[in-house]
């Protein structure tokens, strides 16, 4: 039973980049992608290595790995129970690279200012 909800970031086009970086791995890869989802839908904050990690600022990193190598979908929580997936990208180094938290954390100031005085599912 998920009692966690799980979202992707929309942009104001109506684009959702963790939607389409998912589409464009392959199957054996989305599956993983999609139970490692489950999980988190289940566990929320408490999810544990290797499947997530808090990487600072309010942001986490949802973790699995295929053909492809290391790859991550980054995000956060929003109110108690619902995650918003930011950007997701094929690690290449140790470290979490410094551009996409920082497309994490602009994402999350964006989609919190545009749910401002909204009632959010």
């Amino acid at each position: 039973m998920a009692l966690y909800e799980s979202f992707y970031y929309e942009s104001e086009s109506g684009r959702c980049p963790v939607r389409e970086f998912i589409d464009s791995l392959g199957p054996r890869v989305q599956r993983k992608f999609f139970f490692v989802r489950g999980l988190l839908e289940e566990f929320g904050h408490r999810l544990p290595l290797p499947h997530a990690r808090y990487i600072g600022d309010g942001i986490f990193e949802l973790r699995f790995s295929g053909e492809e190598g290391s790859i991550r979908v980054l995000y956060f929580f929003f109110e108690r129970s619902k995650v918003i997936f930011t950007n997701g990208f094929l690690k290449k180094s140790d470290k979490t690279p410094v551009k996409e938290k920082q497309l994490a954390l602009e994402r999350k100031r964006l989609f919190l200012d545009s749910i401002k005085g909204v009632d959010w599912p």
